[in-house]
């Protein structure tokens, strides 16, 4: 019998009454999906069962109306009526032979409570987590009492619902069983406060419930945040986090163990690297015989290998890198090790929880349209069977998942890149500072394409519109990009300002590539962005390696502001004035001339001025369609060229993220070949007829 490396992560792991196939365990995550899109949450988790995770969670499972998140779209376990919804998700994991785990949730003052209409509780009184003009009330006995019964009626539940985990939830500064833990937010003075073990009591109390409400039916996990980063201020994984779990040891059937709050357990890849939670999570094993699973955004086998062998982990855990590759076990069991299509760590997938809509990835473009629209992320077979030829030109995150998906089905594509590199936009930005893993998005594509004879793959190979009338192939697609204006025109000035044109001008492309380091001014770059993501700091941050002074302009009240949906945006504000950026929030571009830029408030309009030897600004862009206008004014010749369609996608589409850029080439493939196989649904709805 042949054996692998890797055979031990296929190993079954005992938990309590049940047993995991193998080591994989796709922790609970959010989806953006929930309660409110109950088919599309059980059919993304079930693709995943399908790709071999061992375990498949739920998202945080509201457990009574105290605990209302809305406007957000978790996973909800009130009362008997939101059974079948999660039974859903359920039976599509047991379908593939997998356990599946629901973490319920008490989220204390976390909760919102602006569709319940209930208070909020806590621990103690503190105002709500969210900036709402109202406070949680402090619990007395009663509600003590009342919370545990909660906790019970919903574990029950999730065991009349189908589930093989039911978690006890101790993390991310979200949960009231976490919010009696710690101390600077339990401030009470009877046996639920003061002292460790009376912080610790009603924890205790709530996973003996829990294990006597589900007897030998279903296995009890606990989700405990074991450090918080936070110095003497917060737990600490070598003091009270390991104080919790040394006392609570052998009573869960399971721990699963991270780092709090939920910015540092998802940190990005541009602030930590895979396997940057380990010097936390270490010391668990060594205190508890039950396994133990943890994350750390892993993507590598062989790291999983160490972290089992070397007795860290029994079950390596995974949101993001799960989310990516739906298929990443079965992929390492069957040693396609080179077809795992990694996590990037940009946090894409956060964002869709944090906007209120079902989540998307950068890597993977089938998540969140499993159900929608049918969508599986190894599969693309349509109802087109007869083969075609395509011409796509450009080369970038568009251009090479449309090539990818036409030659997954079955048709042959010729791609032109006119630069003398893959990748487009990402080939470039990957190489700013922290973005290297941004290059997987590129890498992958190009793997997969190198390997399938159907693709003919053309660098340095700008074609002219009367070049792709010659070649006569009758599908164009264009995936041109797009480029970055220079004119200031942006979110606040809706008109070109003359000041961009009075001064030193770089574009963020000449940026990127090395323009600021050939610059022959002497005096401050000023960063003037009104984009809001990331791309004007880390140009802030690439300014810095020149030496010179860096100023970081902005409309906004903050570094970056849409980052906040990907969890980072504190952590890059900190970056830049660690580096010595000055940032100027809150102004707008206002005059200028070869070495004075002038700014306004944009409340009052007051005006500064700031010495600028370079300006870039970080704007709005323009799409590259000069080609599809060529194209479109010989629109006549289009049939004697053999022409019969010419389709713009991505950027030169219109622009956006590169997880956009991905998810449109996604599209076209899906489309054009009839692997789209149903319109997309347009919601899941409820039945109103009279016989309902």
């Amino acid at each position: 019998m042949t054996t692998s490396p890797y055979d031990i992560l296929f190993e079954p792991v005992r938990i309590g009454p049940k047993t995991t196939r193998n080591r994989f365990y796709q922790v609970p995550h959010c989806t953006g999906m929930g309660f409110r899109y109950p088919q599309a949450e059980a059919a993304h988790r079930g693709v995943k069962a399908e790709g071999g995770w061992g375990v498949v969670s739920t998202q945080e499972t509201e457990i009574h109306p105290s605990s209302d998140l809305t406007p957000a779209n978790e996973g909800r376990l009130w009362d008997d009526g939101d059974i079948p919804a999660l039974q859903l998700m359920a039976e599509a994991v047991q379908a593939h032979g997998s356990l599946a785990a629901i973490q319920l949730a008490h989220n204390g003052f976390h909760a919102t409570g602006r569709y319940a209409r209930q208070p909020i509780l806590a621990p103690s009184p503190t105002p709500s987590d969210w900036g709402d003009p109202w406070q949680a009330r402090a619990m007395d006995k009663a509600d003590i009492k009342a919370f545990r019964g909660w906790h019970v009626d919903a574990a029950k539940r999730a065991r009349r619902a189908g589930f093989d985990i039911v978690y006890v939830y101790a993390g991310h500064d979200m949960t009231l069983l976490q919010h009696f833990l710690l101390a600077r937010h339990n401030h009470r003075t009877d046996e639920y406060g003061g002292s460790f073990e009376n912080r610790l009591r009603l924890f205790r109390e709530v996973l003996a419930d829990t294990k006597e409400a589900v007897g030998d039916s279903c296995a009890i996990a606990v989700r405990l945040a074991v450090d918080e980063l936070m110095g003497e201020d917060g737990l600490r994984h070598e003091v009270e986090g390991r104080d919790i779990v040394e006392a609570l040891a052998e009573e869960p059937d399971l721990w699963d163990v991270n780092i709090s709050d939920w910015s540092n357990d998802s940190q990005t890849s541009r602030f930590a690297k895979e396997g940057y939670q380990e010097p936390y999570t270490a010391f668990v094993k060594s205190v508890t015989t039950k396994p133990v699973v943890g994350v750390g955004r892993y993507t590598s086998p062989d790291t999983m290998v160490r972290l089992v062998k070397s007795g860290h982990l029994d079950l390596i855990g995974a949101a993001r890198p799960s989310i990516a590759d739906p298929f990443l076990p079965n992929k390492i069991k069957d040693g396609r090790l080179e077809e795992i299509r990694e996590c990037i760590g940009c946090n894409i997938c956060v964002s869709g929880d944090q906007l209120l809509m079902p989540m998307r990835c950068t890597q993977n473009p089938t998540v969140g349209e499993e159900w929608r629209r049918g969508w599986h992320p190894e599969v693309m077979t349509g109802d087109k069977t007869a083969s075609e030829r395509f011409l796509i030109v450009g080369g970038g995150p568009a251009g090479m998942e449309a090539a990818r998906g036409l030659v997954a089905a079955g048709h042959e594509v010729v791609l032109a890149e006119a630069s003398d590199a893959w990748g487009g936009r990402v080939a470039i930005e990957s190489a700013l500072p922290g973005l290297a893993e941004w290059g997987r998005v590129r890498d992958w594509r190009l793997w997969q394409l190198q390997q399938k004879d159907a693709a003919d793959l053309y660098l340095q190979s700008r074609l002219s519109a009367s070049d792709i009338l010659d070649y006569g192939i009758g599908q164009v697609v264009l995936a041109t990009g797009a480029s970055w204006r220079l004119d200031g025109v942006g979110r606040t000035h809706r008109l070109p300002v003359a000041a961009f044109g009075a001064l030193p001008v770089l574009s963020p492309e000449s940026a990127m590539q090395g323009g600021l380091e050939q610059d022959d001014g002497s005096g401050p770059i000023v960063i003037y962005d009104d984009d809001g993501y990331y791309l004007g700091n880390v140009l802030a941050e690439l300014a810095v390696q020149t030496g010179r002074e860096v100023v970081f302009v902005t409309p906004e009240a903050v570094v970056a502001p849409w980052t906040t949906n990907t969890l980072e945006q504190e952590r890059i504000q900190a970056r830049l004035i660690g580096l010595g950026v000055t940032i100027i929030p809150l102004h707008k571009v206002a005059e200028g001339d070869s070495s004075t830029l002038e700014l306004a408030c944009v409340y009052s309009d007051a005006r500064r001025q700031i010495p600028c030897a370079t300006l870039v600004p970080v704007t709005s862009r323009v799409p590259n369609d000069a080609l599809w206008t060529n194209l479109k004014e010989h629109e006549a010749d289009w049939d004697a060229a053999g022409i019969r369609a010419v389709t713009r996608i991505g950027d030169c589409y219109c622009p956006g993220t590169i997880a956009a850029a991905v998810h449109a080439g996604h599209e076209y493939a899906r489309t054009v070949t009839g692997a789209q196989i149903a319109p997309p649904r347009r919601g899941e709805r409820v039945d109103l007829s009279p016989e309902r």
